[in-house]
């Protein structure tokens, strides 16, 4: 019976598209994050005096900022990606159950 199951759920199309969707945004939201990661990593190994620029007559930096910014941003595709999850793909998910719900 779990074979039989395995093997409707892996013909469903609606599972091929949930499974396209899920890893297409997923990769997307994380080489976006990563990118900007390197791109901060790379920028203090290489060009310091950039992020070295104070802001105002204080000690602070242009690079906490930046920091705090890349940090928000990472949250926000978290975020992103969450409510796709919790909405588009939950329906797929439902549907799917619905297909096969005579085998369970």
């Amino acid at each position: 019976m779990k074979d039989e199951l395995v093997e409707r759920i892996e013909n469903n199309p609606k599972y091929n598209e949930l499974l396209s969707k899920k890893n297409s945004l997923g990769i997307k939201l994380g080489i976006f994050v990563l990118v900007m990661f390197y791109a901060y990593i790379l920028t203090i190994a290489f060009n310091k005096e950039v992020l070295a620029t104070k802001i105002g007559d204080g000690v602070t930096t242009i690079a906490f900022p930046i920091a705090l910014a890349i940090l928000i941003i990472s949250f926000l595709t978290t975020v992103i990606y969450v409510r796709k999850a919790n909405g588009e793909y939950e329906d797929l998910v439902n549907d799917i159950k619905d297909d096969v719900k005579d085998i369970m």
